[in-house]
């Protein structure tokens, strides 16, 4: 299946390289469409049914008409000159907000892109008067936009809204500050927008320049990005339109953290195309390029796909999840990696079918063996200290993982801890009234005896809520038409994304409902606070079941792969202690060193799925060419060097791409321990786990890491496209790194096997001879 891909894609390369162009630019084009109709912003939609939270939202939206979709926006409206209002000032409050609310506001559009293709988020915003303070310093308006608040064209319509909203307000003598969830997110992402751009500007440098300092080409560098962006295009698309058939919903952050993932593994899977590629080339001069492109993409096809399965498996284990978030993400990012390793067998391969030679332009690099550098060195120490270098390693993983000590989830929504004009109409609504005024937790009742609910029959559970501590203030019943249900919203004094105020709902006001209920009602306990605490148990319950179920899918995986029953044990222990490194590191800096709440509550489970399904790809890397190497004669220990010569700068460069890729998350609102969690896992995968910790196992236990399969040397074991040649005689004026002297006989010529980079080299070439005791020789 896959040498009949990669062959077509390279015997046709120019059909190939059309269809995914066109593929590219119609599915591109109906992203943003399919988009605005999967994604919900609500994170109460994602519980499952069970929930009382959940069951609260159902009841507010039925029997309330509340829009799932709605984005609430808290208006502050008061004097200029800082005095009480007056009754004349609230009528002109009345009076303007009214105007507001039959104001239709039309979506601002931008003048570079097919307008058919963007979905119309123009509206008419509901408008009602919410609170006055005590002291009549300001009044509260609530404003309800439809859309979720990642979605550009809701976010246009908000700052459409906003600006004349307060140049009406201002006209009329008064001030108006904005606060809300739409609000914050608005606000966050235009303090953060020049960030933004040049850290995606960054880490499109780091790529070119990384790949120009390797390759020393214009295409080598071009290439990746431009065969990235068209296959990350389409599975964008793909994820959309599965989820559109399928009747799924995703989080509004889904596809964002889908173009990074996408845009760190395109990379790296193209990368190791180009490194064989090359060493092809240089090996065999005269071979045609499109032949050498087929043989290649064939060969490394293998564990690309061994590696795109392995994430695709560990992610459709968040399908087992109760909590909709997560068993949203899990098929969507398993859809967009098969349709990236359906790209890198087809439009990668293709691409350098279709380049040839020139896609290494102007480099000379191909007339020519590159000398021996740092990675050859390194390989040698690894192999020579295993001991010294695995107790090394492992220190360092197991003091970044003493930073579990205390570890904490924080179940709130994102805050970046930026001075936002949302974030000081917040503080400023908090002096005069209760901090949840702008989000109250709600209590719904509901008639279970078919009789109808009155505010008498619900003054005693109004009373024991108004006695619950941390409740500071009650609002008077509100029922609705039929009478068969009403609500009793609560503000407490916490604010609503507050620990405190998620403990407060779960605990004394659950309580409080659950002992004050009338008889023939039922009741439950609805808003931010109370999902957030329902959110909380969810999470726990599916870390249970998901870590286990994963780590066993992938460890079944590297069974099949690797055919051996402790290489797999050594990697998954490997890999396991890595993301213990990694979210201790993450727990040291936030939680203890900059004194955030705890950790956010998807970052163990995302981590986990990430670091260990990324980071096991290096390790079949590394892992599939020590057993490729320990095939060939000689001591374990030199065929341990060579393989971690062989793939240091794939790994290294592969490493660098992806941790950069997931950098750019830190420059999104609340992303921040994502992406610092990621960008250190995957290095740590990459430098320490792939190239120390895992080669320095090997080299100690030798080939008996294959137990019970353990390769067998032979005199004849050599990639297809490697040359052999005679065994020179003994040069007793260069003496050997270590390991005994190979036998006589046939001797692989290691130069034409080896992921050579020139970021690599040093002047002046090692006398003497390679690792494996091989003289070198002119060719």
């Amino acid at each position: 299946m896959i040498r009949a891909l990669t062959g077509c894609s390279t015997r046709h390369p120019w059909k190939t390289i059309a269809l995914w162009g066109v593929l590219g630019f119609v599915l591109i084009g109906l992203a943003p469409t399919l988009l605005g109709r999967v994604t919900q912003s609500q994170t109460g939609d994602f519980l499952p049914r069970s929930y009382d939270s959940a069951a609260a939202l159902r009841i507010a939206e039925e029997q309330f008409g509340v829009d799932p979709d709605a984005s609430t926006v808290t208006v502050l409206v008061a004097r200029t000159d800082g005095r009480a209002l007056e009754p004349a000032d609230q009528e002109r409050v009345a009076a303007e907000a009214a105007k507001l609310a039959q104001r239709r506001v039309t979506m601002p559009r931008k003048d570079d892109g097919p307008q058919f293709l963007i979905p119309d988020r123009s509206q008419t915003p509901r408008v009602a008067p919410a609170m006055t303070a005590p002291d009549r310093s300001f009044e509260l308006l609530s404003v309800q936009l439809t859309g979720s608040p990642a979605d550009q064209g809701v976010q246009g319509v908000y700052r459409a809204f906003r600006d004349a909203a307060r140049a009406q307000f201002a006209e009329a003598g008064m001030r108006t500050g904005f606060t809300g969830g739409l609000a914050d997110t608005v606000d966050t992402t235009d303090a953060h927008d020049t960030a933004a751009k040049v850290g995606g500007a960054l880490v499109l440098v780091l790529i070119v320049l990384l790949n120009v300092l390797v390759f020393r080409s214009v295409l080598a560098a071009l290439l990746p990005l431009l065969a990235v962006t068209v296959i990350g295009g389409v599975a964008v698309g793909a994820v959309a339109g599965t989820a559109l058939l399928t009747g799924r919903k995703l989080d509004a952050g889904t596809p964002g953290l889908i173009n990074v993932v996408l845009l760190g593994i395109g990379i790296d899977y193209l990368l190791f195309l180009l490194f064989r590629f090359r060493e092809q080339l240089r090996a065999r001069p005269e071979q045609p390029a499109r032949e050498a492109a087929a043989q290649v993409s064939a060969r490394v096809g293998t564990a690309i796909t061994s590696a795109a399965l392995t994430i695709v498996a560990a992610f459709a284990t968040l399908g087992l999840a109760t909590f909709g978030q997560f068993r949203s993400l899990g098929p969507a990012i398993a859809v967009a990696v098969l349709v990236m390793l359906l790209g890198s067998l087809t439009l990668m391969p293709a691409l350098l079918a279709a380049a040839g030679r020139k896609m290494f332009w102007p480099s000379k690099t191909l007339r020519h063996q590159p000398r021996d550098g740092r990675a050859a060195r390194f390989g040698e120490l690894v192999a020579r200290r295993p001991l010294a270098m695995l107790t090394a390693s492992i220190a360092l993983l197991a003091a970044l993982a003493a930073g579990l000590a205390g570890i904490r989830m924080d179940y709130g929504q994102a805050d970046s801890g930026a001075r936002t004009p949302a974030a000081a109409t917040a503080v400023e609504i908090s002096r005069a009234l209760p901090a949840g005024v702008s989000d109250p937790t709600s209590v719904y009742v509901t008639s279970t005896d078919g009789s109808a609910l009155s505010t008498a029959r619900l003054d005693g559970l109004s009373r024991a809520l108004t006695g619950v501590d941390g409740v500071g203030q009650v609002a008077p019943t509100v029922l609705n038409a039929d009478q068969r249900a009403a609500r009793i919203d609560l503000y407490p004094t916490a604010a609503p994304q507050s620990q405190q105020a998620r403990d407060l709902a779960s605990g004394p006001i659950r309580a409080a409902v659950a002992q004050h209920t009338p008889a023939g009602t039922s009741a439950h306990v609805g808003g931010t606070a109370a999902i957030f605490a329902d959110v909380s148990t969810a999470v726990g319950r599916d870390l249970r079941i998901v870590f286990p179920v994963a780590a066993a899918l992938i460890a079944l995986i590297l069974l099949l792969l690797l055919r051996s029953l402790l290489a797999p044990l050594v990697l998954m222990l490997a890999v396991g202690l890595g993301f213990a490194a990694t979210l201790g590191a993450a727990t040291l800096v936030f939680q203890h060193l900059l004194g955030k709440p705890g950790v956010s509550f998807t970052l163990p489970l995302v981590l986990f799925l990430f670091v260990v399904a990324l980071g096991t790809d290096y390790n079949i890397l590394i892992s599939d060419r020590i057993r490729e190497e320990m095939r060939r004669p000689g001591p374990a220990r030199d065929a341990v060097a060579r393989a971690v010569r062989y793939t240091t700068p794939a790994i290294t460069m592969a490493g660098l791409v992806l941790a950069g890729s997931f950098g750019t998350l830190a420059t999104t609102p609340g992303s921040e321990q994502v992406a610092f969690a990621m960008a250190l896992g995957i290095m740590l995968s990459a430098l320490v786990l792939s190239l120390v910790l895992v080669p320095a196992l090997a080299a100690l236990l030798g080939r008996a890491i294959w137990w019970p399969l353990r390769p067998r040397p032979t005199d004849d074991v050599r990639p297809r496209h490697a040359a052999v040649v005679p065994a020179p005689g003994p040069a007793p004026d260069s003496p050997r790194p270590f390991g005994p002297a190979p036998a006589a006989g046939p001797v692989h010529d290691t130069r034409h096997d080896v992921l050579h980079d020139g970021l690599y080299d040093v002047p002046g070439e090692r006398p003497g001879r390679y690792p494996t005791g091989e003289p070198k020789r002119a060719r």
